[in-house]
């Protein structure tokens, strides 16, 4: 089946109630994750496979058609004010930003839920034509919050999964909304979810000429942005190690490109080895955080470099008089997609990750292509496409087949992969005199395209891993 496909309503075999608990038992993540020697994505698979639910969405072929979902008003259990409606708000929008959720509005609800363990007037639901209902409460005390849901099949009249709860400081209400969007997500569509994510970005201020740029740290909708350097020199190419606890980034403090590697909880920052008269950039980490490879330039010829993280030792994957940057490992680290010249033109390559072979060409289409990002699921390659005065996100097959346009703009450039491989999230720069960029995304059917609510101008953006 081809992956330009439609995702539709179906029904899939009956109900069967989970067998590990411990899936559907997140209250104390991270900690009931780390006493169990289970992460939340270990969690989450768990729970996706023993929870076949009879209602999923699923990609056949088509158009898509929104489900209807109706999330009552959370409940405040005590001491939560206001949070219950917020924490409901961020959980509706996570689900319905997708494009695959339609929220049926609470105006047109029959009647609410008598409380969160209340029998469920399943024909209330039916007679609005919600497809699935989510049920949620809150309750706060001493600076912490306990989040509560159960999410109902209307159609077939029973639970879709097992309750779950969720322990955090109060602070951290918006990822607790978050992962209670995830469990349902990955409950009626079997994907792995991604709201429960972060995303580094460059954050641009002033004008065109003079722009003032800064690294920073954000929800992946947007909210709560954490400045991680700041604008006193210039910063591009941010990247997240495989588990989210280090940063690679490319720094002109010393007037010339230089990677820098950052622990994200601490913010200290070191360069990593960088011989007299080179450059460094466009660096990313391998799949298991062993690797750093990188662009070098020496001598005025730029290729593509490997470092081992632990050591130090480097050496050079390709050696050609093309200009060759912009790697990107696949996802078991057995191959780097990257963007080279070698043709005339720019256009994307493939070789293994030892540079043991001569990289093979992918790209044949109109126009030019760089910037490739290879989706975690290892099933595509993300790329940017110039094609005359256009620029276009696009993805294609390992191999090079299959070749999809997802966007068209005055400049769209440099795709990053959500954590389950179903969202690209770029930048967009409007025209005109002050050439202000956004972060965008879009689904990889090329439908859902959604600016981020990010204040001031921002780029360079690189999608986390799920969040423990």
């Amino acid at each position: 089946m081809s992956f330009l496909a439609r995702l539709a309503l179906t029904r899939t075999a009956p109900f069967r109630p989970p067998l590990l608990a411990a899936a559907l038992l997140l209250a104390a993540l991270p900690a009931a994750a780390t006493a169990q020697g289970l992460t939340a994505s270990d969690l989450t698979n768990m729970a996706q496979e023993e929870s076949d639910g009879p209602l999923r969405i699923e990609i056949t072929g088509g158009q898509v058609e929104a489900m209807p979902i109706a999330v009552a008003p959370f409940f405040d259990e005590g001491g939560a004010g206001d949070l219950a409606a917020r924490i409901q708000e961020v959980v509706t929008a996570d689900l319905t930003g997708t494009d695959l959720f339609r929220a049926i509005p609470a105006s047109a609800h029959v009647a609410q839920p008598q409380g969160f363990d209340a029998a469920v007037a399943y024909p209330d639901w039916r007679a609005i034509n919600a497809e699935a209902l989510i049920v949620g409460a809150v309750s706060a005390q001493n600076g912490r919050i306990t989040a509560k849901f159960r999410l109902y099949d209307v159609f077939s009249g029973q639970p879709l999964g097992d309750g779950m709860q969720f322990d955090a400081d109060e602070a951290g209400w918006r990822r607790v909304a978050h992962k209670v969007a995830d469990q349902v997500y990955a409950r009626i569509t079997g994907e792995s979810p991604y709201f429960d994510s972060r995303v580094v970005f460059v954050s641009e201020t002033g004008p065109k000429d003079a722009r003032l740029k800064r690294i920073g740290i954000m929800d992946y909708d947007g909210a709560n942005p954490l400045w991680v350097t700041d604008d006193s020199a210039l910063v591009v190419s941010p990247r997240f190690s495989p588990d989210g606890s280090q940063l690679l980034y490319t720094s002109f403090a010393n007037g010339l490109p230089q990677v820098m590697l950052m622990d994200v909880a601490t913010l200290s920052a070191w360069p990593l080895k960088q011989d007299a008269g080179t450059m460094s950039f466009a660096p990313r980490f391998s799949p298991d955080g062993r690797w750093v490879v990188y662009s070098r330039e020496q001598g005025g010829n730029t290729d593509i470099w490997q470092m081992d993280v632990a050591t130090g030792a480097e050496r050079a994957l390709t050696e050609t008089q093309a200009i060759e940057t912009s790697p990107s490992y696949s996802p078991d680290g057995r191959r780097i997609v990257f963007e080279s010249d070698q043709s005339g033109s720019q256009q994307i390559y493939v070789m293994p990750a030892d540079g043991s072979a001569e990289p093979t060409r992918l790209s044949f289409g109109e126009g030019s292509y760089g910037t490739p990002a290879w989706s975690p699921k290892g099933d595509l390659i993300a790329f940017t496409r110039r094609d005359g005065d256009r620029f276009h996100i696009g993805v294609m097959r390992p191999d090079g087949t299959e070749e999809k346009l997802l966007t068209e703009s005055f400049l769209d450039e440099g795709p990053t992969w959500a954590p389950n491989g179903r969202v690209v999230m770029f930048t967009r720069m409007t025209p005109g005199g002050d050439g202000v960029s956004r972060l965008h995304s879009v689904d990889v059917t090329g439908r859902n395209m959604r600016p981020l609510d990010i204040e001031g101008a921002a780029s360079d953006p690189d999608w986390g891993p799920l969040l423990p």
